[in-house]
C-alpha cells in the first residue's frame, strides 16, 4: 500500500494548525493516504445530467382562505393577562440595567 511523503504530512498539518509527532507522522501518512483514496473514488460515481429531483413528493402549500372574522373584545382579553396598566399590558424587565 503506498502512502504519503513525510513532507506532504507536514503541509497538511500545517494547513491544519496541529502538530505532530514522528510517531503520527508515520500513522498519517498510511490513513491519510487512505482518506484521499477514498475521496478519488468519488469520481467514479457516474453523475446523472438529467432532471434534478429535489424532493421525491410534490405538495404545494396548503393555505387557508383569508376571511373576516370577529375580533375578541379587550377586555376579554385582559382577563387573561396577569398584570396591566389601562390598555396596555405589563411584561417583565428583561435586559439588565
Amino acid at each position: 500500500m503506498s502512502k504519503l511523503t513525510k513532507e506532504e504530512v507536514l503541509h497538511v498539518s500545517h494547513l491544519a494548525r496541529i502538530g505532530v509527532t514522528e510517531e503520527e507522522i508515520e500513522n498519517y501518512q498510511i490513513t491519510l493516504k487512505q482518506l484521499l483514496d477514498d475521496v478519488d473514488k468519488i469520481k467514479d460515481i457516474p453523475i446523472n445530467h438529467g432532471e434534478l429531483l429535489v424532493t421525491p413528493v410534490e405538495h404545494g402549500a396548503i393555505l387557508r382562505n383569508d376571511s373576516d372574522s370577529e375580533m375578541i373584545a379587550f377586555e376579554e382579553v385582559k382577563k387573561n393577562i396577569p398584570a396591566t396598566v389601562g390598555n396596555f399590558v405589563e411584561v417583565p424587565v428583561m435586559v439588565n440595567e
